[in-house]
């Protein structure tokens, strides 16, 4: 029975691992790709502030 329990980690342990990996990956590429929307939105409203722009003058798209 020992043996049973230890083939049934050793099957599964390489499915969880590749899991966590990709969870890892696309939590970081959703995470950076929030902060560099943030960041690009904040340097646009400088620069529109800059120019003496609004927000509502935004264009569209």
């Amino acid at each position: 029975m020992d043996d049973f329990w230890a083939n049934a980690l050793g099957s599964l342990a390489p499915t969880v691992l590749v899991g966590l990996i990709f969870w890892f990956v696309m939590r970081a590429i959703i995470r950076a790709d929030r902060t560099e929307r943030k960041v690009y939105a904040q340097i646009e409203a400088e620069e529109r502030a800059k120019l003496g722009l609004d927000a509502r003058d935004a264009p569209v798209g």
